[in-house]
């Protein structure tokens, strides 16, 4: 029996992408009403060996989420922009990542490392407290973040595509049609939401870091502060392995209690990153999840069956 596929993907702007077995779908609603279908082939490194390992998955998973979703964003962006006859070029996009990124390690990260120094927590006699005072104040900032975000009128939108993303896929994962009508009836949360893989990350790095501190205690005997700084940088992608993997391991699992608890917080977490997408959003959605689907069966790999759940 073929090993059942996980369909899954992000919102765009204007629009959806899906990722097939070799091939990503990007739906984008164009200024006059059409919807685009645009499919590309995926690298060989998102869908051989490495995509399969286990943690070095986690790791492969982060750079293909950064990687296509700079060129699925960067098409979105063109399509959406085809009346004012003006075109997002690769350059200022890779930009505004390299400067997002940095941001975003230095808030989520390195912030709340400096905030919990602040208290006077002597991270060398009470280190877990200090680790669990870190990881608090990055996940409040991770709270306040989305919180904010969630507000402006352009992301909200985008928002909506995600959440019509995450109905299109738990409506085909349920074994219904694949129409508007029976996929409105769908949550907008979902298991393998990115959304709940950062929330993940954030409580995943508590404990990643606290060991690191006992490491480096037991070989150091104190815990510089460059060493420290410098490990909230260099074990992102450790972190991000892991917390993969326990995504990955949830997503499989949904009918355990004890998972679905795990999940909980993620799942409630999504609210603030999706909306309720109107029929239009929806159709755009539905027509990316077609068109993989479409393309793996033509590929010559046949899909099996999902049941119902």
């Amino acid at each position: 029996m073929a090993k059942k596929f996980y369909y899954g993907g992000q919102a765009v702007i204007e629009g959806v992408m899906m990722r097939g077995k070799k091939t990503m779908v990007t739906a984008v609603r164009r200024p006059n009403g059409e919807i685009s279908i645009n499919p590309q082939p995926l690298s060989s490194i998102y869908t051989g060996w490495s995509r399969k390992t286990p943690l070095l998955r986690g790791i492969i998973v982060l750079i293909e989420s950064v990687v296509l979703g700079i060129q699925t964003l960067m098409h979105s962006a063109n399509i959406a922009l085809e009346e004012e006859q003006e075109e997002v070029s690769g350059g200022f996009i890779w930009i505004t990542v390299i400067i997002g990124s940095v941001l975003a390690v230095a808030l989520f990260f390195l912030a709340p490392y400096f905030l919990t120094r602040l208290l006077h927590i002597d991270i060398n006699t009470h280190y877990v407290w200090f680790n669990l005072v870190d990881g608090i104040i990055r996940l409040v900032i991770f709270l306040i973040y989305l919180w904010a975000v969630g507000k402006m009128p352009d992301i909200k939108r985008v928002f909506a595509y995600h959440g019509a993303e995450h109905k299109t896929v738990n409506a085909y994962e349920n074994g219904v049609p694949l129409e508007v009508e029976a996929v409105k009836r769908y949550s907008t949360a979902h298991v393998r939401c990115g959304t709940s893989f950062l929330f993940v990350v954030l409580v995943v790095s508590i404990i990643v870091f606290l060991v690191f501190s006992i490491i480096i205690l037991a070989t150091v005997g104190k815990q510089p502060q460059w060493i420290m700084v410098l490990s909230r940088i260099v074990l992102i992608p450790v972190i991000a392995a892991f917390g993969y993997e326990l995504i990955y391991f949830a997503g499989r699992h949904t009918h355990n209690w004890f998972v679905r608890i795990i999940l909980r917080p993620g799942m409630w977490l999504q609210a603030l990153t999706t909306r309720e997408p109107d029929d239009g959003q929806l159709e755009v959605g539905i027509a990316a999840l077609k068109k993989v689907i479409e393309i793996d069966e033509v590929e010559g790999t046949p899909l099996p069956g999902v049941p119902a759940t």
